[in-house]
């Protein structure tokens, strides 16, 4: 389906800034929704012809959570016109709210029509204050459950009644704050209603619970709610500002949210202003107890904490055993001994790379470039070659999670070794020439993501393999590794072979998906 922004550059003349603001309340409108207990739906007029009778298009659509639905398909990207957009053309035209007209069916399901015109406030308009209407919003109510309204649809009916009046003068929705990326909390989770004075004059019982919680056991109505909101607040400066929020909502102005802790609750605060016709009446306060949510991130914070302190512990033992290996290296004489040694100090301390870099994350992921880079400078300063070599990496490895980059980096550490020491090292046949002066060895490492798979090559230019060489039935301990854990661990193929431009490369793949 095509997002708002494409069918209203596709299909009408509106400005980017126009698109911008219908998109803002596309961003805040499902408050409007379920306070008016009806779907909205947004219209904007089609591009026409001089003369043609003007179409409109949806491009958007917001069904209410309080009420049901009065359409169960969607109509977006619908273009109407003729007598069934007689109430959009009046309030596009006379830029008023249309409420007039008798219940129309959609199917079996009577439906109440209600059209608002939606303006851009112009900043730079200083006489009118607004620009001309850009579109109209579809207020269609489904009278199938009509009944007697209590107190709190009386309430939510004229709060709605207000903002759709602002939204039809161009001050809601509100501008979006720096960090906000929504606009909970929502209509259900507790609405309070202040009068110009700020005093409570009405709350709904979700409301009534969530002061409830703060420690306020009396009913909200007529208490003038900044006070209060200061007065239960355990952090002093904390309710000083929550209140402040509160008063400048009664002063038209629109406060980011808040959250205030006391006896041990969480409550989110969104204090919004109430300005039909540009005249101050008072303030919605929505309020949202995240005592719950809060804990549970709380724990999860404690449990990040926790796993990055073990990793952080895994590599500094990871470390002491790689130096006990190294400190027996150098007191053993058989050289054979000694190089075992030494590659198994290699072997531990590319483990210690994972859990180093896992130490530093908040979760159980690595990025892999910068691990490979550092195994693969650690190979080239290590292995003894007869002439220079070069390390290359080609592509990414991307985000890794820990279960295969310590298994990968234990493969990639072979790889490279042999790569180095049996592609560049001194050859073992007599006969082959001397390597020239100014030749220089390069290995390079690629590696790509294709169809939930990771493909990693790991090619040298060197001597390439022996003629009789056959990888089932090697007794080299670092190729047997990397075998093991190719197939095992990573539940993937590995592959040796000659190059045709000579060299080696070997070919790893990796399966990405659920393990």
């Amino acid at each position: 389906m095509s997002t708002l922004r494409d069918l209203a550059e596709e299909h009408t003349g509106l400005e980017p800034a126009d698109i911008d603001h219908l998109h803002r309340i596309a961003g805040d409108w499902q408050l409007l929704s379920d306070l008016s207990f009806a779907d909205l739906l947004m219209w904007v007029p089609v591009r026409r012809a001089d003369g043609q009778p003007r179409e409109y298009l949806c491009v958007a659509q917001v069904r209410p959570t309080t009420a049901p639905t009065a359409y169960q398909d969607d109509q977006v990207g619908k273009i109407v016109g003729g007598p069934e957009v007689a109430h959009l053309d009046i309030a596009f035209a006379q830029e008023r709210i249309w409420r007039e007209g008798d219940p129309v069916w959609y199917g079996d399901t009577p439906a109440r029509h209600e059209a608002i015109p939606v303006r851009l406030r112009d900043p730079n308009d200083h006489e009118e204050g607004y620009s001309e209407v850009i579109a109209v919003i579809g207020r269609d109510t489904n009278l199938s459950t009509a009944r007697t309204p209590s107190q709190l649809e009386l309430n939510y009916l004229t709060t709605a009644d207000d903002l759709a009046q602002m939204v039809a003068d161009g001050t809601f929705p509100p501008p979006r704050h720096p960090g906000e990326t929504t606009s909970a909390p929502r209509v259900g989770d507790g609405l309070i209603r202040l009068d110009a004075g700020g005093k409570v004059t009405y709350a709904s019982p979700n409301a009534q619970s969530a002061y409830r919680r703060l420690g306020f056991n009396a009913h909200l109505v007529g208490e003038e709610l900044s006070a209060l909101t200061s007065r239960l607040a355990a952090d002093p400066l904390e309710g000083n500002d929550a209140a402040e929020r509160i008063l400048s909502a009664l002063r038209g102005e629109s406060p980011p949210r808040q959250e205030m802790e006391a006896r041990g609750a969480t409550v989110l605060i969104r204090a919004l202003p109430l300005l039909p016709a540009g005249v101050p009446i008072g303030a919605l306060v929505l309020v949202r107890d995240v005592t719950e949510v809060r804990r549970r991130d709380r724990a999860l914070m404690t449990k990040d904490a926790t796993i990055r302190e073990i990793h952080h512990r895994v590599k500094n033992n990871l470390q002491t055993v790689a130096a006990l290996l190294r400190l027996q290296a150098r007191r053993v004489d058989a050289p054979e001994a000694r190089h075992a040694l030494q590659e198994s100090v290699r072997r531990v301390a590319s483990i210690a790379l994972v859990h180093e870099t896992l130490s530093m994350s908040s979760d159980e992921a690595v990025e892999f470039d910068g691990i490979v880079d550092r195994v693969a400078t650690a190979a080239t300063e290590v292995a003894a070659t007869s002439i220079p070599v070069k390390m290359r990496r080609e592509g990414t490895f991307g985000v890794l999670p820990a279960e295969i980059a310590t298994s990968l980096v234990m493969v990639l550490n072979e790889l490279l070794i042999n790569a180095v020491e049996h592609g560049f090292g001194a050859s073992e046949d007599d006969d082959a020439p001397e390597p020239a002066a100014d030749e220089s060895g390069e290995v390079v490492v690629s590696a790509h993501r294709f169809r939930k798979q990771l493909h990693v090559t790991v090619a040298d230019n060197g001597q390439g393999l022996p003629a009789d060489f056959r990888a089932d039935d090697t007794q080299r301990l670092g190729l047997q590794i990397v075998r093991a854990l190719a197939t095992g661990e990573l539940r993937g193929s590995i592959e040796l072979r000659n190059r045709a431009g000579g060299g080696t490369e070997a070919v790893l793949v990796v399966p990405l998906g659920k393990r």
